[in-house]
């Protein structure tokens, strides 16, 4: 099992519109194609202007597999320009994480 961790960082006091779109049109779309959400979380101390997600795939093979039916649907790159459009995102860091022996599994 590995886990899907990314961080958005968004222009301040932006977060709450990246969050409203994500939530309504990209949200819907990465549930159907990437499976096992663990979590999408905001900052309640530290740097208010950042999101974090985490998605659990089995392998590396299951989440390239995944992302490329997700990438695949027209629907995806409509919500993509629709952000890109929106110029909310500043950046985006992407984890690929293990877990330890002694780790719960979400």
């Amino acid at each position: 099992m590995i886990v899907d961790h990314r961080v958005y960082t968004v222009r301040p006091t932006r977060v709450a519109d990246w969050v409203a779109l994500y939530r309504e049109k990209g949200y819907p779309l990465q549930e159907r194609y990437l499976g096992r959400c663990v979590g999408w979380y905001v900052p309640v101390e530290g740097r208010h202007d950042q999101v974090v997600h985490l998605w659990a795939y089995e392998d590396q093979a299951d989440r390239e597999r995944r992302r490329a039916a997700l990438y695949a649907d027209p629907e995806w790159q409509a919500y993509l320009a629709e952000m890109k459009r929106a110029d909310l995102l500043l950046t985006m860091e992407n984890r690929i994480l293990a877990p330890t022996d002694f780790s719960p599994v979400p």
